[in-house]
């Protein structure tokens, strides 16, 4: 499953956890909720329409991931998705 990492990079680098938002294949959710950023491959680098849900936020062991990330993200949507993660946690 895809996952994108919110946690700064400076934790990233340390060997305990991961701060992460889960993501799903975008045919499996044909609606769009306020909690959920739809993302087309040009946006997030992955082959297929990926749905971050942003209320689903978990820490991952490092251990986890790859060496390389399978996409990334602009600017602005990392701002979109931080700002649902925070209406999602109600900051």
């Amino acid at each position: 499953r895809p996952v994108l990492v919110l946690s700064v990079d400076a934790i990233n680098k340390l060997p305990l956890v991961v701060t992460v938002v889960v993501g799903t294949k975008g045919e499996r959710i044909s609606r769009n909720y306020p909690t959920n950023v739809r993302l087309s491959p040009e946006d997030s680098g992955l082959p297929i329409e990926t749905v971050f849900l942003c209320f689903q936020i978990r820490s991952l062991d490092p251990e986890r991931f790859p060496d390389k990330p399978a996409g990334t993200v602009s600017g602005r949507t990392l701002e979109k998705i931080e700002r649902t993660v925070r209406h999602c946690l109600g900051l």
